[in-house]
């Protein structure tokens, strides 16, 4: 006699449009970071600029595990995180435009997007800098015994930097309410990870101070959603701080500056493969979640909003003149009295 097969509960209504927002947010990031390349090469974006394609998963997923109040850390590699987080596409690409509507003023461009209303506080441009400004948030959090989780996102080449290792102990001494999810795309700008630490294990590595730690797929975004949702859970029950390592890939270079050289394009192909975009949409098509329609209205509706972006980018407007120096020099009359002779 066959034990009777057990048929998979059906998913609600609630559930699929959670799916559809998230595959949804994962193709604005996609298309975002293409029309930002694109504003770059047109001279519309000036400076550095660090793109998120192929690794939208991480942030989409890590993303549904937190609440409006935790707060975000992340490195200059973050136009995905900001847009996950609910940074309106509009402000980042006028800021990427340095024009004044945008979320840092036009002050910050594209490796220090900031916007304290989403309590999305960068986008740092030196690497490992942010991670003791995470523990200096969970810190705050936790003499305010406020049940709040600091989420800090970090690359791998992170692990070359003494503030890591530095911070990594202090969490498990102090038990602070991070959660550092580690975007392991093997290559420190163009130094591959095996060539940068005789340890390539970071998740053991952080697991070495006490830090609760795994590894997840970086390219499956539910995945990625289920393990920052256990860790999460982990931290906000005050067990101290969670290491998080998602194994993940950027398809582009390092910058718009990196001439590439230091991987072959047989690789980059390889991992489009596991394109975390269409491996989504396959399992949701295969359950039967997703039509072609849904997909097509998906599209044109990013679509909509990156076009509204860069318009809002082209209309907005240029600091002034008289506004070159504020925020530079202190505007505190009081202090400014007592250094008057």
């Amino acid at each position: 006699m066959t034990t009777p097969v057990a048929t998979p509960p059906k998913t609600t209504e609630a559930e699929r449009q959670h799916l559809h927002d998230m595959l949804r947010m994962m193709l604005l990031i996609r298309r975002f970071e293409e029309k930002t390349a694109e504003k770059y090469t047109e001279t519309k974006v000036r400076g550095f600029l660090h793109l998120y394609i192929g690794e939208e998963a991480v942030a989409v997923g890590v993303m549904q595990a937190l609440t409006p109040e935790d707060a975000i850390v992340a490195t200059y590699r973050e136009h995905g995180h900001a847009l996950a987080r609910g940074v309106s596409a509009d402000s980042i690409m006028a800021e990427m435009y340095g024009k004044q509507e945008g979320c840092s003023r036009g002050r910050g461009g594209s490796m220090h997007l900031f916007d304290a209303k989403t309590r999305f506080y960068g986008g740092n441009a030196v690497v490992a800098s942010h991670i003791p400004l995470a523990a200096g948030f969970a810190l705050a959090d936790k003499m305010q015994n406020r049940p709040l989780v600091t989420c800090c996102f970090l690359g791998d080449g992170a692990f070359a930097e003494g503030e890591l290792h530095e911070t990594l102990n202090l969490c498990v001494l102090w038990k602070l309410p991070v959660l550092y999810v580690c975007e392991n795309n093997l290559y420190c700008m163009g130094t591959a990870i095996e060539y940068a630490h005789g340890n390539t294990d970071l998740s053991g590595r952080a697991a070495s101070y006490g830090l609760k730690a795994s590894k997840v797929d970086g390219m499956d975004v539910l995945a990625v959603e289920a393990a920052a949702k256990e860790a999460v859970d982990y931290v906000r029950s005050g067990n101290g701080s969670y290491f998080l390592e998602a194994l993940t890939y950027r398809f582009r270079a390092h910058s718009m500056f990196d001439a590439e050289l230091y991987r072959g394009k047989p690789e980059v192909e390889e991992w489009k493969h596991r394109d975390p975009i269409p491996l989504f949409t396959h399992q949701m098509k295969e359950r039967d979640l997703l039509t072609e329609a849904d997909l097509e209205a998906m599209e044109k509706s990013v679509a909509a909003e990156v076009q509204h972006a860069v318009d809002f980018a082209e209309a907005a407007s240029w600091e002034s003149t008289d506004e070159l120096t504020r925020f530079v020099y202190s505007e505190n009359s009081t202090v400014l009295k007592r250094r008057q002779p």
